[in-house]
């Protein structure tokens, strides 16, 4: 069970993550046309659910090799260039996905410390923040995992075929 849990859990969180929203712009939809208000505050959470769900299914992708890739310099290059523009390319996009962590982080320290609050419901804004450093840093190790495996020549290689 901790396997799965260890192996899939953006797909876990994707999952709770869409269908509370799913629910909240239902029950959205119900009070608009049932009493002709609106329940304002689910734009927020609407809106940084979907942050949530890029982050994560960005991992998911990762994962499975899914994520955009332009192959077409790889694929046009003999075999070991093309092996060293993909380590190229995995070194470049590791550090920009650190570095996205890192200074995602530090978003989050500045708003837990500043005390900012959201605009509609109040909450402290770091709340919305609090999970992005750790979904960069899970789109890190998602896209580590697959690009190893596709340098050891895995089954699940994913777009990157002669590599």
């Amino acid at each position: 069970m901790l396997g799965f849990i260890l192996r899939d859990a953006e797909k876990i969180v994707c999952a709770a993550i869409f269908l509370a929203m799913t629910l909240l712009g239902f029950a959205n939809v119900v009070v608009r046309y049932g009493t002709n208000y609106s329940l304002a505050a689910t734009e927020e959470l609407l809106t940084n659910g979907f942050l949530l769900l890029t982050i994560f299914g960005a991992a998911i992708a990762a994962r499975r090799g899914e994520h955009l890739a332009v192959t077409l310099v790889a694929d046009a290059l003999p075999r070991p260039l093309g092996r060293a523009v993909f380590v190229l390319s995995l070194a470049l996009s590791a550090l920009l996905l650190a570095m996205s962590a890192w200074f995602s982080w530090q978003v989050l320290a500045n708003l837990w410390g500043n005390g900012m609050r959201s605009y509609a419901l109040g909450l402290p804004a770091w709340y919305y923040q609090a999970a992005v450093p750790f979904g960069f840093a899970l789109v890190l190790l998602r896209y580590l995992q697959h690009a190893f495996a596709t340098l050891r020549g895995a089954p699940d290689r994913g777009s990157i075929p002669d590599v």
